[in-house]
């Protein structure tokens, strides 16, 4: 069963909503419906949180907190950050959810979701809202950008993006490697503007396509998420050079390079020693340390 977990600001629970979600165990019931299955994360408005929904993930199990028997961590995978924050409510005032729909007074909402941050979701509801919060990466206007097109999609893929967006087609969007890569490379191309953070290069073609590409630091293949503190935008060169681990960063961001494997030409574009590399304008959007020191672990192992 697919449910609605809702996240806040102001939180005082142990969450990190791409790997846990901590509840208490008055939820444990509800939660434990959703095991295997999907749910979405909804932000609430406190701590000026945006009322919407903001990602989607998949569910594996619930683990005991061991520091408190009344507390719960449901553990999730295939985490995935909506590309546009979809409001719990739209223009036309209609709700996104059928038990708030289900309300004659919208006033009374409000006192109808306390209590209720754990709640179960329809399969129609879960559809329409993953589809709205995916609606610039599944646009065909952005698919030469994203590598959506007939170029780069198989055909399995193809067939999949032109089904119409049933309960049962948005859960195989959800696992698809082409779209998630597609939603990895929006996220992370807007954050760094579509600019080379090692050579500061930012080339676009006619199309809108970027020569920057997305890299992950962690890479998905060992478990590494597909969100935009887990990327970073570089040229084609410098991608291959950081996925073998003859680049990387230390803890100030500055670039680690082996100077034995990495031509004096290209260290020509890099940053002088001492200078952090570009990062986004929005610092949420900047890699995070564990998984830059887990990439750094890989250089300093291969190279001393």
């Amino acid at each position: 069963m697919k449910g609605v977990f809702e996240i806040s600001g102001s939180s005082r629970y142990d969450d990190l909503i791409d790997e846990r979600y901590h509840f208490p165990k008055v939820y444990l019931r509800l939660a434990q419906q959703c095991v295997g299955d999907w749910i979405l994360y909804r932000e609430t408005g406190s701590a000026r949180g945006r009322k919407a929904y903001v990602a989607v993930a998949r569910m594996v199990r619930i683990d005991p907190d061991p520091a408190d028997s009344n507390l719960f961590y449901a553990r999730v995978r295939d985490f995935l950050p909506f590309d546009r924050h979809v409001p719990y409510r739209d223009a036309m005032g209609r709700f996104a959810e059928r038990f708030l729909r289900e309300y004659a007074d919208p006033s009374t909402v409000g006192r109808a979701l306390r209590g209720r941050s754990v709640r179960l979701l329809d399969g129609d509801d879960f559809a329409a809202i993953v589809e709205a919060g995916l609606e610039e990466v599944l646009d065909p206007a952005n698919a030469i950008r994203l590598e959506l097109d007939t170029y780069h999609l198989d055909t399995s893929t193809a067939v999949l993006l032109r089904e119409p967006p049933t309960e049962r087609e948005i859960e195989q969007i959800l696992v698809n490697r082409k779209v998630r890569d597609a939603a990895f490379r929006k996220a992370v191309l807007d954050a760094y503007d579509s600019t080379c953070a090692v050579t500061g290069l930012r080339i676009i073609n006619g199309g809108g396509k970027a020569e920057a590409q997305a890299a992950h630091i962690w890479p998905v293949a060992d478990g590494g998420p597909d969100i935009v503190q887990n990327g970073i935008a570089l040229s084609a060169t410098a991608h291959w050079l950081f996925d073998r681990h003859l680049i990387s960063l230390n803890d100030d961001f500055e670039l680690l390079v082996s100077h034995n494997k990495v031509p004096a030409e290209l260290r020509s574009l890099f940053p002088i020693v001492g200078q952090s590399i570009r990062l986004p304008s929005d610092r949420r959007s900047w890699p995070r340390p564990d998984y830059i020191a887990w990439h750094r672990e890989r250089f300093a192992g291969g190279w001393g």
